[in-house]
């Protein structure tokens, strides 16, 4: 049975780039962010969102950007979501000693914080994220540890730090954090780094192993098509775009996920229309409930992944209807090589 035949009242999760304004210009940035852009949405509008997603009993927002910390209105929107009784979780590069926030954060159970990471060396992680952005992000990852706040520490796997995932697990656990890998996708910035970055088929082999001889690693639905089955019975197996998720942008466009951010995928403006009609009328969003790349109906392992990342396979081809190049099955035939 399709998504499409029984799709949720709702999200369960949002993902809410709050801002394009970042302090860093890291070279795989889903949002290519650098700058705010200048009709970002208010506070008053983000008020009015959140008693949106409160009505519809939406569970969780994970905020990214951009730097949220950077947006002049986050700490009290965040204030405001916590009396709605919705949990957050904020994505931040790490650099920002913001005191304000350390203390909103602290022991507060509606809290997880995410800091990007993506090296266990300076040598590695400043040539993705910038020079100096090491310290930096170190410095903010021991203010965060030192206080009873749920924190992961989150890495892009490209070709320049999958052999030092160990270190980085090992990183993780000196901070008393969880560490949290994430699939290098070509949205954004990404799509110039791309071809210098990307996994070939026997790293992501290497990586899938890696992964599934430690499920304490945490993934997301970020590697469901290239996970082996262990690790896929743990939770999410297929594409939540849509069906599960969505997200906002700073300017109030829906899209049917993070890295989908293009306006041919905008669901509709939340200035002119509401969540709960873009999730039940969308025509993208009914599109994607329906995927079944054509490619992938005859192969046996369908069912368990329903074609892989969409956005991979539209930036990589142009065609949502082909498969995700980074599939277990498409990285065993060496098509990503």
């Amino acid at each position: 049975m399709k998504y499409s035949d029984w799709p949720l009242s709702a999200p369960v999760n949002i993902t809410w780039e709050i801002t394009h304004q970042c302090n860093l210009r890291c070279v795989h940035c889903l949002s290519a962010s650098s700058n705010a852009s200048p009709d970002e949405l208010n506070f008053s509008e983000c008020k009015g969102i959140v008693d949106q997603l409160d009505a519809l009993k939406v569970f969780e927002i994970n905020f990214g950007g951009g730097e949220p910390l950077l947006k002049d209105h986050f700490l009290p929107l965040l204030r405001y979501i916590h009396t709605k009784g919705i949990v957050t979780c904020i994505s931040t590069n790490g650099t920002i000693h913001n005191v304000e926030a350390m203390e909103l954060f602290t022991g507060n159970p509606l809290v997880n914080v995410q800091v990007s990471l993506d090296g266990a060396t300076p040598e590695v992680n400043d040539r993705i994220r910038g020079k100096d952005t090491y310290r930096k992000i170190i410095s903010g990852i021991e203010l965060l540890s030192g206080r009873d706040i749920p924190l992961s520490i989150n890495t892009v796997v490209t070709a320049l730090n999958y052999g030092q995932l160990d270190a980085l697990k090992a990183l993780a656990k000196s901070y008393k954090a969880n560490l949290r890998v994430s699939r290098f996708r070509p949205s954004g910035r990404a799509r110039q780094s791309w071809d210098a970055l990307k996994l070939n088929p026997a790293q992501l082999k290497e990586i899938a192993a890696w992964l599934e001889s430690d499920l304490s690693i945490l993934t997301g639905d970020s590697f469901f098509s290239i996970s082996q089955d262990g690790r896929r019975k743990m939770g999410l197996d297929m594409c939540g775009a849509c069906k599960m998720t969505c997200c906002i942008d700073p300017i109030g466009n829906v899209f049917p996920c993070a890295f989908l951010q293009d306006l041919p995928f905008c669901g509709g403006n939340l200035r002119e229309k509401t969540i709960k009609d873009i999730w039940d009328n969308s025509p993208v969003f009914k599109r994607f409930r329906n995927l079944e790349p054509s490619a992938c109906i005859a192969c046996p392992r369908f069912e368990n992944c329903r074609g892989g990342c969409p956005a991979v396979a539209y930036f990589l081809t142009k065609d949502l209807n082909a498969s995700d190049p980074e599939c277990l099955v498409n990285w065993s035939r060496g098509v990503n090589s």
